[in-house]
């Protein structure tokens, strides 16, 4: 008997995609697995390190915990959409040297982005260390993170 499937229309990363998954599929299988979208981590499995942050419609979600039909008409981000001015946090990152193994990067990365446009002007560390509280990194210690998020704020307030 064939398993049943569902059809799911979606804008990725600025682009209208189509796909077939199976009921049971989650975000993070259908961007790994189907579409080849490899920047999205997964860590725990479980929803609690934040390796597997992606956005739906401007929101953060845990990829790993969320069923690939929950995006049907939705609008996903992936680190691969991270591009123009949303692409210098990255660079930002490097600079400080926060991002170490680099596992951990995408999600923080996709956190920090929503941050940044829910919360413009320049961040205080705790208001980040806060923010950030639902992504783990096992290579930093958290300091150079922050110092790259209250760097890149202060750039994006700066216009910088």
């Amino acid at each position: 008997m064939p398993r049943p499937t569902l059809t799911l229309t979606t804008t990725l990363n600025d682009r209208e995609v189509h796909v077939v998954v199976e009921p049971r599929t989650t975000l993070l299988e259908l961007l790994r697995d189907q579409l080849d979208l490899v920047g999205t981590k997964s860590g725990c499995a479980s929803g609690d390190c934040g390796a597997c942050t992606v956005q739906v419609d401007g929101v953060p979600m845990l990829a790993c915990l969320t069923l690939a039909a929950r995006v049907d008409g939705c609008s996903v981000r992936t680190v691969e959409g991270l591009t123009g001015p949303r692409g210098r946090l990255l660079q930002i990152f490097v600079e400080h040297d926060a991002a170490q193994c680099g596992f951990c990067t995408p999600g923080l990365l996709m956190q920090v982005d929503h941050l940044l446009r829910v919360r413009p002007g320049p961040l205080g560390r705790e208001e980040v260390r806060t923010a950030l509280s639902g992504n783990l990194c096992r290579c930093t210690g958290y300091e150079k993170i922050l110092d790259a998020v209250v760097d890149a704020a202060t750039r994006a307030s700066e216009g910088a």
